[in-house]
């Protein structure tokens, strides 16, 4: 029985995608799964050093593994409004919230959730100028922004929900500025095979990806997983769902010819930054 090591987030559009695969909700054609649940910048460098067969990563690091694995169109991350956010702190006057001037771009410093995300890539389009970068584990961003750590932040994930009800302001949607730039939805993460698998069994991978959203689809989305919820670090179910609907959509089936240049697009970016 062939045994494929996967690796993906414990976030919940991650966990939602993948639950049919590796709990046996669909016919995997006696594939079994051995999951590695990692944060995103740790899956980008277990890619980097070739670890992991099968795994989610972002596109931010795919131009530097494209030589060693091939991109699926199933299970990725891509879409419109799904950008990474530029949050910074809120000051209060008399009791009241009001937003307090943004940092000074030349000597801020920013808080970014790993040096090989999209997130990272995407401010470095839009801020070329910012030197002075701190790279976080995405959910210890807004804490460092809000303590003054740092004088702001990229966020991405639940916390797209969550920060204004923390006391930050945005700055810029770097995912609009993006798609604004290159008229192309924003790519974030997308899921690769090595090339050292056979070429009929990394089809085999991606259609059972398909077949696995399509599932959570028809079947999960009402009643939601323990296997999402289990691994959601105790977000309410109203935030799981959020960030379901934020991150899983069509181009999580097949990215089809517009997320291909979407990554062609970001690629770009790579090259200019």
């Amino acid at each position: 029985m062939p045994l494929i090591e996967l690796g993906f987030s414990p976030c919940p559009n991650d966990t939602f995608i993948f639950d049919a695969l590796v709990n046996h909700k669909i016919d995997t054609k006696g594939y079994e799964f051995k999951i590695h649940l990692e944060d995103v910048q740790t899956l980008n460098e277990l890619a980097l050093q070739g670890k992991l067969p099968l795994s989610k990563i972002s596109y931010g690091v795919w131009p530097m593994v494209k030589n060693n694995y091939q991109l699926l169109n199933a299970g990725g991350a891509l879409g419109k409004g799904v950008g990474p956010l530029l949050v910074y702190k809120k000051s209060s006057n008399n009791n009241d919230i009001i937003d307090a001037e943004k940092p000074n771009q030349k000597t801020m410093t920013v808080a970014l959730p790993g040096v090989n995300t999209t997130a990272h890539l995407l401010f470095s389009l839009a801020f070329p100028e910012v030197k002075n970068k701190q790279f976080l584990v995405f959910n210890e961003i807004e804490d460092a922004v809000l303590s003054g750590k740092v004088d702001a932040g990229v966020i991405i994930h639940e916390n797209r929900f969550t920060y204004e009800q923390k006391g930050l302001s945005k700055w810029m949607d770097l995912g609009t500025y993006f798609e604004e730039t290159f008229n192309a939805p924003i790519p974030l993460g997308g899921i690769i095979a090595r090339n050292d698998l056979p070429l009929e069994e990394v089809k085999i991978l991606d259609t059972l990806i398909k077949e696995s959203v399509e599932f959570a689809f028809k079947n999960s989305y009402d009643n939601l997983p323990e296997f999402v919820k289990c691994h959601s670090q105790e977000m309410s179910e109203q935030v799981m769902r959020q960030h379901i609907d934020l991150y899983v959509n069509d181009f999580t089936i097949d990215m089809g010819a517009t997320g291909k240049n979407a990554i062609t697009q970001l690629e770009k970016v790579f090259l200019i930054v």
